[in-house]
C-alpha cells in the first residue's frame, strides 16, 4: 500500500491529537486552590457547552432552528447516550485522582475502544462478527483483558509500597472499579455519533461540509455529557462547600481548566479531521494511532508526574507488559476496520 502525502499529514494529525487528548489531565494537576469540583466544573463547562457552542454558531447559521424542525427521534439516542457518557466523564476525573494518569488511561481506553466497536458492528453489521471482523475483535478483546490484569497487578503492588493504611488502599480499588465503570460507559460517546448519523446527514442536507456537519451532532452529544458533571460538581460543591475556592486565585485556576478543556476537546476534533485527511482507512490504522499514541503519552505523562516512583523495576516492567498488551489490543482493533473496507 503506497503511502501518500495526504495519509502521512493525516497519520501526523492523528497522533498529535493523540497526544493532546492524553494531556488534558495534566494542567488540573496544576491545580492548588480550587478543590476538584471547582475545577471539573469550569473544565466541563468549556469543553462540553461553551467552546462546542461557538464551534456550532461558526459552521451553523441558524442551529435553533435546525434543530427545532429535527424529528424528535433523531435526537433520543444522541441524547441518551451523551449523557450515560457524561457520568463516564465524570467517574473518569476520579478515577484519575484515584489511580493516576496512567492506570485510569490504560484501562478506560481500552474498555471503551473495544465496546465502542463491538456495539455499533453488532446493531449494524451483525453478520460481521462471525467473519474475520469477528475473529478481529475477539483476539483484541482477549489481549484487552491480558493486559488489563497486568496493568491493574501492577498498580496493586505499586500502591501496597507507596500507600501507607487501608483508606489510601480501599481508594485505589475504588479506583480500579471507577476505570472499570468509566470504560464500559465512556463508550457511548462513539455510540452517540454513530446512532446520530442522521443528524449530520441533514446538516450536509443544507448546505454544511461533512466536517462542519459533524459539529451538529457533537453539540447534542456533548450538552447532554455536560448534565451529569452539573449535577455532580454542584453536589460536591454544597456537600463540601468548597464555593469560597472560586475566588481564590480565579486567573489562573480558570486558564488551568480552559488548557484541559482545549486539549481535550480539540483533539477529539483533531482525530476526526486526521481519519477524513488520511482517507479510505482513516477511521480503522488512524483510530489504532490515535489510541496507541494516546496510551503511550498518558503513561509517560504518568511517570513524569511521579506515579511510579515507588514502583519495584519488577512492577515497572509488569506495568510496561500490561500496557503493551493494551496496545496491541487496540492497533488489532484498528485494524479490524480494515477488513470493512
Amino acid at each position: 500500500m503506497q503511502i501518500s502525502s495526504h495519509s502521512t499529514a493525516g497519520f501526523l494529525i492523528v497522533a498529535f491529537s493523540g497526544m493532546m487528548t492524553a494531556s488534558f489531565a495534566a494542567p488540573m494537576r496544576l491545580s492548588r486552590r480550587w478543590a476538584w469540583e471547582n475545577t471539573w466544573l469550569v473544565y466541563a463547562t468549556l469543553a462540553l457547552v461553551l467552546i462546542p457552542t461557538a464551534l456550532l454558531m461558526w459552521s451553523l447559521p441558524h442551529p435553533i432552528a435546525f434543530y427545532a424542525s429535527l424529528p424528535p427521534r433523531l435526537l433520543l439516542l444522541p441524547v441518551l447516550f451523551g449523557f450515560g457518557w457524561g457520568i463516564a466523564q465524570v467517574t473518569f476525573g476520579l478515577s484519575i485522582e484515584r489511580t493516576g494518569m496512567a492506570m485510569a488511561f490504560a484501562i478506560v481506553i481500552g474498555l471503551s475502544s473495544l465496546l465502542g466497536s463491538i456495539i455499533p458492528l453488532a446493531v449494524f453489521h451483525p453478520e460481521d462478527l462471525l467473519g474475520r471482523v469477528g475473529i478481529a475483535l475477539f483476539a483484541s478483546a482477549v489481549l484487552l483483558g491480558v493486559g488489563l490484569v497486568l496493568f491493574a497487578q501492577a498498580g496493586r503492588e505499586r500502591e501496597l509500597l507507596s500507600a501507607s493504611g487501608s483508606t489510601a488502599k480501599r481508594a485505589f480499588r475504588v479506583g480500579i472499579l471507577l476505570c472499570v465503570f468509566t470504560g464500559c460507559f465512556g463508550s457511548m460517546i462513539n455510540m452517540g455519533f454513530v446512532f446520530g448519523g442522521n443528524i449530520a446527514q441533514k446538516a450536509t442536507a443544507i448546505g454544511l461540509s461533512p466536517e462542519k456537519a459533524t459539529l451538529a451532532v457533537w453539540s447534542v452529544v456533548l450538552a447532554a455529557g455536560f448534565l451529569p458533571n452539573l449535577a455532580f460538581t454542584l453536589y460536591l460543591l454544597s456537600r463540601k462547600r468548597t464555593w469560597d475556592r472560586f475566588v481564590q486565585s480565579p486567573v489562573r485556576e480558570t486558564l488551568l481548566a480552559l488548557a484541559a478543556a482545549v486539549l481535550w476537546l480539540f483533539g477529539m476534533l483533531g482525530y476526526g479531521v486526521g481519519a477524513t485527511v488520511m482517507g479510505k482507512f482513516g477511521n480503522s490504522l488512524g483510530f489504532a494511532v490515535c489510541m496507541a499514541t494516546l496510551l503511550l503519552w498518558s503513561s509517560a505523562l504518568g511517570q513524569m508526574a511521579g506515579e511510579w516512583r515507588a514502583a519495584l523495576p519488577s512492577t515497572l516492567r509488569r506495568m510496561r507488559i500490561g500496557l503493551g498488551f493494551i496496545i496491541l489490543s487496540v492497533v488489532i482493533l484498528g485494524f479490524s476496520g480494515l477488513f470493512r473496507s
